[in-house]
């Protein structure tokens, strides 16, 4: 902590970053190895680094940092495990990592720089590209925030995860050459069981003593070629005690005494209580008290009352008297922000993300101007697990059970309401049902430990009712975006321009979870315009802003953040250049891609599997949208109709070039699950708020997409020797604009706003 303090320090004062660079320059970039006091120390279990001990029976324990959410990083990351440690996936075991630096997420805070994807790739980077990289990466490892988010954790662990095991491999060979007396190079591993041709042969737990606190000279990582379980299909670890009931969530936490809390938060955001009258709710039986809450880590003000279950917490909570009042600001409403951003459009230049060329001579050389404007609106999480957190504060200790992105977050606004050092906080973290970017946020968990603070050393579980996780979510942005482009005498487009409009979210998520870096990093957020300068298509001049603003509705990330519209802006409206210039979709966005080999790539994948311009039944079409996010690109072809005026996609062709895949089986699940949660959006996802109230409130009136509209997912990988990309939300941003795409075709009218279905 003491040197996250300095760092900050040195961020935050005049000319600290040059003089962070200058003193680096000559470093190498700190290890991410880690000690082996970092491990839990447990009986018959050796720790050979930060990430890596050996149990008694041979097995092996990894030191986990990324929370599992549905999206296979616990067992991708044993894979890499498993492989370099030549083990069965079987055995190998996961621990919960501790607080230390070497379990922080570098590759999120290099994957933050808003630089085009097409300068990033390959050994020829611009300086700029490769000094920013150096820097941030620098940065992030001395900040050891640890987050799971951005797609990035197997991006993250690929090289400290395996490089861990590979040296826990060296040493325990090294240990047996030292035992038997016999050249280490003599020694063979099958299934965590080192021998020689001699006969003799010993497995893991037998040498792990021997080998603990040696520093093997040299390592090797694995050959991609001697790969045995990398890129192959493998069953996920988590399902068996999800299908047997066995795992556990936040709410599924039981502790001996344990009482419940449900919440109750001012309707109007930014509000707060007026008056209250508890009386009656507290002579309810079951019920215990009931705990003011002030606005903690984001949250809106309000009150939780608890009981002696849900049941008895959610009714007297639901029977106290209160009068809200508005924010001193006046009432939120969405359709005046809506009005707002688009005369921002108008009024302001905005931070340039991207230019090239000169847009303003061929505006002037333009034969005609192709002009659209853009919208998508709030969107809820609506996680399946609403938001909840046990907490227990005795003897002036805190304990905290929590479904979390953010393990340190939460531990420091645990130990910060609770008015205790960080060190007097233990964390355990549940699996969550759900996390999207909502649990990025650290609100709940305030609120639990404030009211377990009042329940006499016993645990509480809080939880938020459907209705709160809805009307009082931090919301996927309202944007608009014009989009414009010129063209040429000859017919093709000489131009394209993009200015954007929307709240920054990454200064609000610094402001509430960690404001020190809130100051230092006062930049233009790469989120707000992600998706709309990054494209990968050849146009001579470009220009692409964003104006952003702080229109007061609490936003956060949400998954694929600033791609999940931008994507929609761009890719329909590349759509319509290709329809303006009387050209096949899929031709038009391959005469673009000549210098983007890898773009397409995946566009021809998607388009051949997909049987593009093969005859449908009458009444389908198709529509293709391409999207790079998160160092993965993906291609998709939705094929939809419509049913009683409503789409219904059928069919949706996905091609992904992720880099190196880890587990198929898994980026097939995530395509789908992309695909799913994108079509939500598409047909369905908006949030109102009028008189500063969310409108949504539940499921039936901010719906899912049904086991019944579900459309056939296909997925097909690139082969690539490329470091890992994302896979847990690259497939969202392309799926709204192929399917808006598609209804084009069927109704020649173009659909610019989200959702598709009012």
């Amino acid at each position: 902590m003491k040197r996250r303090t300095v760092m900050l320090s040195a961020l935050g004062a005049v000319g600290g970053l040059a003089a962070l660079v200058v003193g680096w320059g000559v470093l190498p970039a700190r290890s991410r190895l880690g000690s082996p006091d970092l491990m839990l120390p447990t009986a018959g279990d050796v720790a050979l680094n930060g990430w890596i001990k050996i149990a008694a029976d041979g097995s092996v324990v990894l030191a986990m940092p990324r929370s599992e959410m549905g999206q296979g990083v616990h067992t991708a990351l044993a894979m890499l495990v498993a492989e370099e440690l030549d083990l069965p996936l079987q055995r190998v075991r996961l621990e919960q990592a501790g607080a230390d630096t070497i379990y922080g997420n570098v590759a999120m805070l290099v994957g933050s720089l808003p630089f085009h994807p097409l300068e990033s790739e390959g050994g020829n980077k611009p300086t700029k590209v490769r000094v920013g990289e150096w820097m941030v990466g620098k940065i992030a490892r001395e900040l050891g925030i640890i987050v799971t988010g951005g797609s990035s954790s197997v991006a993250d662990a690929w090289d400290p995860v395996r490089t861990a095991a590979a040296t826990a491999r060296a040493s325990l060979l090294g240990a047996a050459a030292a035992q038997w007396k016999l050249p280490v190079q003599e020694l063979r591993v099958v299934e965590g069981l080192v021998s020689h041709p001699s006969g003799v042969s010993a497995h893991y737990g037998a040498l792990a003593a021997a080998a603990a606190g040696t520093a093997p000279g040299t390592f090797t990582l694995k050959d991609r070629k001697d790969w045995k379980l990398i890129g192959k299909k493998a069953p996920r670890s988590d399902i068996p005690a999800k299908t047997n009931g066995s795992a556990q969530f936040g709410l599924d936490v039981r502790l001996p005494g344990m009482l419940y809390a449900q919440v109750r938060q001012c309707p109007m955001l930014g509000g707060s209580v007026a008056s209250l009258d508890a009386k009656a709710a507290l002579a309810m039986a079951g019920v215990e008290k009931l705990v003011a809450l002030d606005a903690m880590g984001g949250s809106t003000a309000g009150f939780a009352v608890v009981g002696k279950t849900t049941w008895h917490a959610r009714q007297a909570a639901l029977a106290v008297d209160v009068k809200w009042q508005q924010r001193a600001q006046g009432a939120l409403d969405s359709q005046q922000i809506e009005n707002q951003l688009l005369a921002a459009l108008d009024g302001k230049s905005g931070d340039t993300f991207f230019e090239k060329g000169s847009v303003s001579k061929a505006q002037a050389d333009a034969k005609r101007v192709i002009e659209a404007t853009y919208s998508a609106p709030y969107l809820a999480h609506a996680t399946m697990e609403p938001m909840n957190c046990t907490a227990q504060v005795k003897d002036g200790k805190v304990e905290i059970w929590v479904p979390t992105q953010v393990p340190e977050m939460a531990r420091a606004i645990a130990a910060k309401v609770a008015g205790v050092p960080a060190n007097q906080v233990t964390l355990h973290v549940t699996l969550l049902g759900g996390g999207f970017g909502r649990r990025l946020d650290v609100d709940f968990v305030a609120q639990a430990v404030r009211v377990a603070m009042e329940c006499q050393g016993k645990p509480v579980q809080l939880g938020w009712s459907r209705e709160e996780d809805t009307t009082h979510d931090f919301y996927r942005p309202l944007h608009v975006a014009k989009l414009r482009a010129t063209v040429d005498a000859q017919g093709g487009i000489s131009s394209l321009s993009i200015q954007s409009a929307g709240d920054a979210i990454s200064p609000r998520w610094l402001e509430r979870g960690l404001p020190a870096l809130a100051g230092p990093m006062d930049m233009p957020d790469k989120t707000t315009a992600e998706g709309l300068f990054d494209l990968p298509y050849g146009f001579a001049n470009q220009h692409m802003a964003h104006v952003a603003t702080r229109m007061g509705v609490p936003v956060g990330f949400w998954r694929s953040v600033g791609h999940s519209h931008n994507a929609f802006f761009s890719e329909s409206f590349i759509d319509e250049l290709a329809f303006e210039t009387q050209q096949d979709p899929v031709a038009f966005r391959t005469a673009l891609l000549k210098d983007a080999p890898r773009y397409l790539a995946v566009l021809q994948l998607a388009a051949d599997k997909a049987q593009w311009g093969k005859p449908l039944p009458a009444g389908r079409a198709r529509g293709v949208a391409l999207h790079e996010s998160f160092g993965s690109i993906v291609a998709e072809v939705a094929e939809v109709s419509l049913l009683g005026g409503k789409p219904r996609v059928h069919r949706v062709v996905c091609a992904v070039d992720c880099g190196t895949v880890v587990n198929p089986d898994t980026v097939a699940q995530q395509m789908e699950s992309a695909v799913i949660f994108g079509l939500t959006a598409a047909l369905y996802g908006k949030i109102d708020i009028k008189d500063g109230v969310v409108q949504q409130t539940s499921f039936p009136n901010y719906p899912m997409v049904m086991l019944a509209e579900a459309p056939v997912v296909e997925t097909w990988i690139v082969p690539s020797t490329r470091s890992p990309g994302g896979v847990g939300e690259p497939g969202v941003p392309p799926l709204a604009p192929a399917v808006a795409n598609a209804l084009f075709v069927l109704t020649k009218k173009r659909a610019r706003q989200l959702p598709l279905v009012a």
